[in-house]
């Protein structure tokens, strides 16, 4: 499939890395020191959603904050060989322009930063939880990624590994792009489904991208 857009924007973990296995880590650490089972986990959606909201449905009130900045804490700690670049990832990411893509995240802007720059992805543009009020599936954090780079929501293409972000991208009225990484192809609703960014290329354009995915 062959998509027209003047800008694409890219779901961080789990599309663009994979932090899969410092996740684990340091969420099991977490879960430990706050009394949080597996079966607290499994009651609410967890992957692609801000640590705050996720906190928020865990805890009381008055301990989110705390436990906010620690999964950050323990997270930001657990950097260091704890992420690696997803397949197609650089080869795409060098194909195109600064100013024609964004990186829009449900991590913090300190835990997203230091992310990507392990793995040496320094984004001109970067929507992370510290920017937005409602996190994915809303559309909020992909209709600012589109503000700051002066491009209409309908000429986007958003790329995401999980539902709750492929939902944001759609309620922002952009095209999806889903990536099998972290869920079935049969969970992903989405323009196209691709096993990962590989399967992707882009030819830059007069005023914006010309992607092929090749499902």
């Amino acid at each position: 499939m062959k998509i027209a857009a003047e800008a694409l924007l890219f779901d961080n973990d789990g599309t663009l890395v994979s932090s899969l296995e410092s996740v684990q880590r340091c969420w099991t650490r977490w879960a430990g020191e706050y009394g949080i089972t597996a079966e607290d986990f499994a009651r609410i959606e967890l992957h692609g959603r801000p640590a705050a909201e996720i906190a928020a449905d865990l805890l009381p009130a008055d301990v989110v904050p705390e436990a906010v900045a620690r999964i950050e804490q323990l997270e930001v700690e657990d950097v260091a060989g704890g992420v690696v670049l997803l397949p197609g990832t650089a080869e795409l990411l060098d194909r195109l322009p600064a100013d024609r893509w964004a990186v829009v995240t449900s991590a913090t802007r300190r835990l997203a930063e230091a992310r990507l720059e392990e793995v040496g992805i320094r984004p001109k543009v970067l929507v992370a939880a510290d920017d937005i009020t409602r996190g994915k599936p809303d559309p909020e954090p992909y209709l600012l990624g589109a503000v700051r780079l002066g491009v209409d929501p309908a000429r986007c293409v958003v790329f995401e590994d999980a539902p709750a972000g492929l939902t944001a991208g759609r309620a922002a009225g952009m095209r999806t792009v889903a990536l099998a990484t972290t869920h079935e192809r049969s969970e992903l609703l989405a323009d196209v489904v691709v096993r990962d960014l590989s399967a992707v290329s882009a030819q830059a354009m007069h005023g914006g991208v010309e992607i092929t995915a090749a499902d």
